[in-house]
């Protein structure tokens, strides 16, 4: 089910006052959170419920045994299972093929083809966001981070949780598990900003999102019949594109999760603001880019091995965040595109500036802030074009044309509109910059009617400018 479908619109407000009407019983509230979220899941596709209820079962037992047992090599048989059975489910479904191909090249390059099977699969939704927020439950267990769940429906419903299932963030045990654990009161103040945030969010995605891809998609499909000024615009709208529509689907899960009481993590902080790489990933996806840090980087030892140790660990998380995005070498050359250009900040020990907020306190950058800034928008919107493009062959054409000196000719393509749509919406997140969402900028505005004024503009921009029903691109993931 799409958040932004009449479908959503129908089963949300349904939902919400059957949850409340239970608000003296958590645990019937629990269990209308886990069947309303197989329903949401089983609305594309009821299969792979199947995956879904495996993968928590799994680790909700795996759990329950941790708790017990203090033979360390009973611990680490248990962890093995949670993780051959998770990663086992997730590498199949979404590399099997690409392995099974590379193997038949690898081999057909040495001279002894093969004939690999090449399976007919059907990615599930989500799954690796769902994979990796229950394996994240077993390792903090394992560590002794964390007490195993004994709810089974507690455990159940914060695996699936709906507004976070299908596309993040993906969510920590020790921050969401326990909210499933207590009872939950309603909150108008919450629920009203909620509210907000869900309308921003489906601002972003079906307003600016949406109309980027009209013309960022026909121009990424074929870059050999563009000028380069005009694959530089397919660049930028698609920057753009995946920005407003995976940030617009975070807003919305956040903003529907605080309608049931509920508080999830902040998943973007205004990335094209960064004045670094670093800085950059720090605010993009943070929720997967902690991911990594916490279960992978800092376990392989993170910077403290010196300098090799350093740079080893940095390429590792890259190109397994490469890999995690999808099973196709793009995806792959951007992490370690990514990476390199992470290198000379961690060489230098520059990695940790910039923790606060650009200009805060000040209307506009400095001449070095801007500068920074915009070299560091221009290395993203880069590596946007290996994430996009169909093949590696495709990005280097892209990349090609536009470092040719049709550069400096009239796009084919002068969308002016859109252009202009996106002036007025980096000024709005300017100005908003600190705050969480824009329109909690508007919440504190004196002036009831110039409010509303706002939302009732923003919804019928979702109206006028709402056509087709897009999938949001991270579902793909």
């Amino acid at each position: 089910m799409l958040f932004n479908s009449i479908d959503f619109a129908v089963f949300l407000p349904i939902v919400f006052a059957l949850y409340w009407a239970l608000a003296r019983w958590r645990r019937r509230q629990n269990l209308l959170i886990l069947a309303a979220s197989y329903v949401f899941y089983g609305w594309w596709d009821p299969r792979f419920l199947l995956l879904v209820v495996a993968s928590s079962a799994i680790d909700y037992l795996v759990g329950r045994r941790l708790g017990g047992e203090q033979r360390n090599g009973r611990r680490k048989l248990l962890l093995w299972v949670s993780m051959t059975a998770n990663l086992g489910m997730l590498g199949f479904f979404k590399y099997f093929n690409f392995f099974t191909a590379n193997v038949e090249q690898a081999f057909s390059f040495l001279g002894s083809p093969l004939d690999l099977p090449e399976l007919d699969i059907v990615l599930p939704v989500g799954i690796s966001f769902y994979t990796f927020q229950t394996m994240s439950y077993t390792i903090d267990v394992y560590r002794r981070r964390l007490e195993p769940c004994r709810d089974p429906i507690a455990f159940l419903a914060y695996v699936s949780f709906f507004p976070q299932l299908v596309a993040g963030p993906i969510e920590r045990a020790v921050n969401l598990l326990p909210q499933f654990e207590h009872n939950r009161r309603f909150e108008r103040h919450a629920a009203v900003d909620g509210l907000r945030q869900m309308l921003w969010g489906l601002f972003k995605k079906i307003v600016v999102a949406d109309n980027c891809a009209v013309y960022a998609n026909p121009i990424f499909d074929d870059p050999t019949a563009h000028t380069g000024s005009t694959l530089l615009i397919g660049a930028l709208f698609f920057t753009f594109q995946i920005y407003c529509d995976f940030s617009g689907y975070s807003d919305i899960a956040l903003g529907c999760s605080r309608l049931f009481g509920f508080s999830l993590m902040r998943n973007f902080n205004l990335p094209y603001f960064s004045r670094d790489i670093a800085e950059f990933w720090r605010r993009w996806h943070i929720s997967l880019s902690t991911w990594f840090r916490d279960y992978v980087y800092i376990p392989l030892g993170g910077s403290r091995g010196g300098r090799w140790s350093a740079v080893r660990n940095t390429f590792i998380i890259f190109l397994l965040s490469g890999l995690w995005h999808g099973a196709n070498w793009t995806f792959l050359c951007w992490g370690a595109l990514n990476a390199i250009y992470f290198l000379p900040l961690l060489l230098a020990g520059r990695n940790r500036r910039h923790l606060d907020t650009i200009a805060e306190g000040r209307w506009l950058p400095s001449a070095r802030e801007a500068l920074a800034m915009a070299s560091t928008f221009l290395l993203t919107v880069l590596g946007w074009i290996f994430f996009r493009a169909e093949t590696v062959s495709m990005a280097v054409q892209h990349l090609k044309g536009i470092f040719s000196a049709s550069l400096f000719t009239l796009p084919t393509v002068r969308p002016t509109d859109v252009l202009l749509l996106l002036c007025a919406f980096i000024l709005v997140e300017w100005v908003a910059r600190t705050h969480h969402h824009a329109l909690e900028l508007v919440a504190n505005w004196r002036w009831r009617w110039a409010r509303w004024c706002v939302y009732y503009g923003l919804m019928a921009a979702i109206v006028a400018f709402g056509g087709k029903e897009q999938a949001f691109i991270y579902f793909q993931f």
